[in-house]
């Protein structure tokens, strides 16, 4: 009987994607500061600690910060009930809202690391990214709370605002108006982003997340179920709203309006960089070990993924 395990096809999404692969050139130095003042929280059991490192972020100071809260956030949530995650969450949201406060004597670590995040990113984020970016934690932090009780209830919920975050991230050095930030077009773009990183990780996750049980909040467990399709069709599925979302954002910047020159120099900025960010996470599925382990490189070239024993799972 042949052991080895069955494998799923991964779609290349992003071969069309014009914004290609590029690395920060502070990124060496930016990385070593944020992962030394991360250590020194102390905050994760030596093997979370192991899949933290595992997981290279590619962003500047400000983007390093906020994924090692969201790596923080989701290791003291992802398998607590919906009271603990509120509580923890209520930390998380009144450091950022007051980050010049010192965290009270023995409270959940989450406080302190958000306090210095946020501390840090508004010495150079402009006042209305601030404001912006505490808009949107407020949607994530909703999500993260709602996601608790859908795993108490079995219930699947889409909850992918910290995406949104992530994009908010880019607009942090920029002074975008809020006839920009929030005008329709430009609002279009941003979710298109969002759905592109949402698409591309579910898909790079799948195999490990129907493994450990969250197949409530993978677009393919859910999917599959909903058209009835094995895990292969579902992939190629996947792919085809993945190169329609992109087809929907790359239409759409011909669609943007002219706000005068000094304007419109951020609004290219702004959107270049979510662009980037969309190939940055699709490049991070592969080249950290969070999804893949060592296998990452090799799985780029084969597209074929190791497809794990999981609850349920249609035949091939």
């Amino acid at each position: 009987m042949d052991a080895r395990p069955k494998t799923i096809y991964l779609p290349d999404t992003m071969v069309n994607w014009p914004w290609p692969r590029t690395i920060n050139p502070h990124y060496e130095d930016v990385k070593a500061e944020v992962d030394a003042s991360f250590h020194d929280f102390k905050a994760l059991s030596p093997k979370s600690q192991e899949a933290f490192d595992k997981c290279d972020f590619e962003h500047l100071q400000s983007s390093c910060d906020l994924m090692n809260l969201f790596f923080i956030v989701e290791e003291y949530t992802d398998m607590e009930n919906e009271a603990v995650t509120k509580e923890r969450m209520d930390i998380v949201l009144d450091a950022l809202h007051n980050p010049h406060k010192i965290r009270p004597e023995g409270e959940c670590i989450l406080g302190k690391i958000a306090r210095q995040f946020w501390a840090r990113a508004i010495q150079s984020a402009s006042l209305p990214s601030q404001r912006h970016f505490l808009e949107t934690f407020d949607e994530y932090f909703n999500s993260v709370v709602v996601e608790a009780l859908d795993r108490e209830q079995g219930r699947r919920h889409s909850l992918d605002d910290y995406i949104k975050l992530q994009c908010a991230t880019v607009e942090m050095g920029m002074d975008l108006p809020d006839e920009v930030f929030y005008h329709p077009i430009i609002m279009d773009l941003t979710n298109y982003i969002t759905e592109l990183i949402f698409i591309d990780n579910d898909m790079t996750s799948y195999s490990k997340e129907q493994v450990a049980g969250n197949e409530f909040h993978n677009l393919i467990s859910i999917v599959m179920l909903e058209l009835d399709l094995d895990s292969g069709s579902m992939m190629a599925w996947a792919a085809h709203y993945h190169t329609e979302v992109q087809k929907q954002f790359i239409d759409g910047l011909a669609k943007v309006p002219s706000w005068g020159p000094s304007v419109n120099v951020l609004v290219k900025e702004y959107l270049n960089g979510a662009a980037n960010w969309v190939r940055a996470s699709h490049s991070w599925g592969f080249e950290s070990q969070r999804y893949f382990g060592t296998m990452g490189p090799e799985i780029r070239q084969t597209r074929l993924v190791p497809l794990l024993p999981g609850p349920d799972r249609k035949a091939m």
